[in-house]
């Protein structure tokens, strides 16, 4: 064996680190060894896979063998980064948020205040707390995609480097479909729409913050208003076709009707007055999205305490929220089709109340056919007529007399 052979090292890329980086399978794998020296190795063509001359950027693949140079010792004495142990409220934590696991894949519903990544002064985040959702995958589970801090909602975490390269893949070619559910301020003029308006980092604020500019990436997000509040604020349904930091937040503010508690981008006019919390109204509704597995992965999440406050105070009616964007696009109209949508699940809802229906006093008072009680004025009229409303006129009454 000569001298060069003896200083090489090589292994064959597993399952669990297949359409990954290489660089990433050497934090993995060699976890002491530094990146500059991994580049100075590909530069000189040290590195290779399956006898070819490798990058560190490059994706590999299970089955390929990959030769490398042995790393000094000084490197691999270079303890791995740690992060601080979990303690059992971390675990709880962790555990309360969960609501979609399977070999490849887990969904938490973050909650609003919590960061996903760690950062300057943040340290309690979503990453740090992925020790406690181990399970019994042989990896720690990794981050896909990222939810701003005061955002709740579906998070998707990958169990497996490769379920991490495919998931990202789908978020980098927009197969991934996400869908928010936003108050905000004021009722936007065109019920259904999409916003198309480029974004850049604003100058000064340390590319902490957005705004629209002509010279910005292309950003497009689609709405749909689901319910209203009269003029004062509406229920809208989210879909970015981008992703831009903070695209959301800055295109309906953009448009003149701000996320409820947005302070940012929407001032003090983000606010509404009486009991609605000052909390931001955004929240990651459904994550859809292919699965490594074979199929596709449907998950909804509920939105928080202080999001579903709001929508009782300000009277909007949850059915209307069950009709998604894409529905809408295949079917009838809008309001057709969320009619018939609160129709068909308040039929359900009847179905399954019939006995106590049947329990009911000739005192009970007349409901609509969603099951709110019909408003005093209507009952008045109907009374008064002595005819049904929703009664109409026979087709023969409008037919022509034939001429003699």
């Amino acid at each position: 064996m000569s001298a060069r052979e003896a200083s090489l090292d090589s292994a064959v890329i597993g399952e669990e680190d297949d359409g990954i980086r290489l660089d990433r399978w050497f934090k993995r794998h060699r976890p002491g060894t530094p990146h500059a020296l991994l580049a100075r190795w590909a530069r000189s063509g040290q590195l290779t896979l399956d006898g070819r001359k490798a990058d560190v950027s490059d994706r590999i693949a299970a089955g390929q063998r990959l030769v490398m140079p042995v790393p000094p010792v000084e490197a691999e004495a270079r303890p791995a980064r740690k992060g601080r142990p979990l303690t059992d409220a971390d675990i709880a934590l962790a555990e309360s948020m969960l609501i979609h696991r399977d070999a490849s894949a887990i969904v938490l519903n973050k909650l609003p205040g919590l960061a996903t990544q760690g950062g300057t002064k943040t340290e309690h985040h979503v990453d740090g707390l992925l020790d406690a959702l181990k399970y019994d995958a042989p990896m720690r589970p990794k981050l896909v995609h990222r939810l701003d801090k005061d955002t709740s909602g579906a998070l998707l975490i990958a169990r497996s480097p490769r379920a991490a390269a495919w998931f990202a893949k789908s978020f980098s070619n927009r197969s991934a479909k996400k869908t928010y559910w936003a108050i905000v301020v004021g009722v936007p003029d065109i019920a259904q729409g999409e916003i198309n308006l480029p974004l850049a980092k604003q100058p000064g604020s340390g590319g902490e913050k957005m705004h629209v500019h002509d010279s910005g990436l292309a950003s497009k997000t689609r709405y749909r208003v689901i319910d209203r509040a009269g003029n004062r604020a509406a229920w809208v349904e989210l879909q970015p076709l981008t992703g831009r930091t903070h695209q959301l937040r800055v295109h309906m503010a953009a448009i003149g009707h701000p996320i409820v508690g947005d302070g940012k981008y929407g001032g003090k006019g983000a606010f509404l007055t009486g009991t609605i919390s000052r909390k931001l109204h955004l929240h990651s509704r459904r994550l859809r999205i292919d699965h490594p597995d074979g199929g596709a992965m449907d998950v909804s999440a509920e939105v928080p305490e202080h999001f579903a406050a709001s929508l009782d105070a300000l009277g909007f009616d949850p059915l209307l929220g069950e009709v998604a964007i894409d529905d809408l696009a295949k079917g009838p109209p809008p309001k057709a089709a969320a009619k018939a949508a609160a129709k068909a699940h308040a039929k359900q809802i009847r179905k399954a109340r019939r006995g106590e229906r049947r329990g009911r006093t000739a005192t009970s008072k007349p409901t609509d056919h969603i099951g709110k009680p019909k408003s005093k004025a209507k009952a008045k009229t109907t009374a008064k007529t002595g005819k049904s409303a929703a009664k109409k006129p026979s087709p023969r009454s409008k037919r022509p007399r034939a001429r003699s």
